[in-house]
């Protein structure tokens, strides 16, 4: 667990797509890359919103990723270009304070999140100057984690041509943070699989201390992404802080029930750990608190015993400001349903008993549903996707990522994989045009693939 990403060395002219990034390279800078670097993307197979809530999520890296192209020299100049035209070119020398503008949140800038993580990590006053070309294979704003895995990739490539050195976990935790430059309070679920995968197996992912075990997924099953169409990104609305924002609430109030110091916990997860309690426990003691109905601002300060500038202050982020209602029974009520659910989704996948698939699915369906009525991170594409998916042969679908858009996952027995296909395909994607013309990036099947590396040419 504590080893370095690995260094591939590979046969360049043998891979299409390392072979067409070398040579876009070459066009554009009139060199040669010096190394190679890529990160996945991944799909979470179950506990949506809950890392950032202190518990532990099952993921699996995917195939698709961002691979990048990179030289090194003393320029002290960062040079970006993205295959895709839609991305534009960017050049800036690098400070030793990089600038993130969170308002602004241009693809670039991720890749400077990874860039700052390390110059802050090493404390760099002169970063190595850097040409990269980027490639990314991962549907964006789709769930599948494009952002993370650019700020991941970033981050080793700035590590590799400072010629520093950090464990896997290291580069992990360091991601977490500074993905939150450019404002999303995300818990590390992300960064954690991109740096920790490895190819057959997905990964229950704890936190503090970070950790990531095997789970051997199920024989006879395939896990099928397919993406509603629909964009979300996390970084450009308030949709998700403002959970992140309304779990903190609900931990000071839960806290604040049972007579412990509410102001140094700020996860659903430390209140179970102080007061001991199971999550069936936390389950009932959001029901006795907590009220279904929204609160107020004054509620919660009252509550509190604090004002209404320390509530902003203290415990509402830049782009959650103007929230003036917070629905904390729901939300804390998910977040202890779901941790329970992925518990039991790898006990199950441990155990492997003869009715397995129909248990993880069912928990896959139950994690589906709390998602949309308690979390409300659905959207009607997303249900409706949802919904096709089963009738067309899933034994478990759902919303993963951050959801109001993006993908679903669905767990669909290896024999009925093409009707499965071909159903979704007609039900869903062919009545759309849109939706039609994004089809064949946006359904496939997937099996869990390998963590970030540096790649060289042999």
């Amino acid at each position: 667990m504590t080893a370095n990403p690995p260094k591939i060395k590979t046969a360049i002219n043998t891979n299409e797509r390392l072979k067409n990034l070398k040579n876009i390279f070459e066009t554009k800078y009139g060199e040669s890359p010096l190394f190679y670097a890529c990160a996945p993307g991944r799909v979470n197979l179950i506990g949506e919103h809950i890392d950032y809530c202190g518990y532990s999520v099952l993921p699996m890296a995917i195939e698709q990723n961002i691979l990048a192209a990179v030289s090194v020299n003393n320029s002290g100049t960062i040079q970006l270009a993205n295959i895709n035209p839609q991305y534009q070119d960017f050049k800036q020398s690098c400070p030793e304070d990089i600038t993130i503008d969170r308002d602004n949140p241009k693809w670039y800038y991720y890749f400077l999140c990874g860039v700052k993580g390390i110059q802050e990590r090493f404390g760099i006053t002169r970063l190595a100057g850097m040409s990269c070309v980027i490639d990314g294979t991962i549907p964006p704003s789709s769930g599948l984690s494009s952002s993370s895995a650019l700020v991941c990739c970033s981050a080793l490539i700035t590590m590799e041509a400072n010629e520093k050195s950090l464990s896997k976990v290291s580069l992990a935790e360091i991601c977490a943070k500074c993905e939150q430059y450019i404002g999303t309070e995300g818990g590390g679920m992300d960064q954690s699989i991109s740096f920790l995968a490895e190819r057959g197996t997905a990964k229950l992912i704890e936190f503090q201390p970070l950790k990531a075990t095997d789970v051997k997924l199920p024989e006879g099953v395939v896990f099928v992404i397919s993406n509603c169409c629909k964009e979300m990104n996390k970084a450009a609305s308030s949709h998700y802080n403002i959970r992140v924002v309304e779990c903190r609430i609900a931990t000071k109030m839960l806290a604040q029930a049972r007579g412990l110091d509410s102001s140094r916990l700020l996860k659903l997860a430390q209140v179970q750990t102080e007061l001991k309690a199971s999550l069936e426990e936390m389950l009932a003691l959001v029901d006795e608190v907590l009220h279904p109905e929204p609160y107020s601002r004054e509620e919660i300060c009252k509550v509190l015993c604090i004002t209404l500038e320390q509530f902003s202050t203290d415990l509402l982020s830049a782009n959650t400001q103007d929230v003036t209602h917070f629905k904390l029974h729901q939300r804390a009520k998910h977040v202890y349903g779901e941790a329970a659910r992925v518990m039991m989704f790898k006990s199950v996948c441990d155990s492997g008993p003869a009715e397995s698939i129909q248990l993880l699915g069912e928990l896959m369906n139950q994690s589906h549903a709390s998602c949309r009525d308690l979390y409300e991170c659905s959207c009607p594409e997303l249900d409706q996707l949802v919904d096709i998916c089963l009738k067309s042969g899933a034994v478990g679908s759902r919303l993963t990522g951050a959801g109001w858009g993006g993908c679903a996952v669905s767990m669909v027995p290896s024999e009925k994989i093409e009707s499965f296909l071909q159903a979704v395909r007609e039900a869903y994607f062919l009545p759309d045009p849109r939706r039609a013309a994004m089809e064949k990036q946006s359904l496939f099947v997937s099996k869990p693939g390998g963590g970030a590396a540096v790649i060289l040419e042999e």
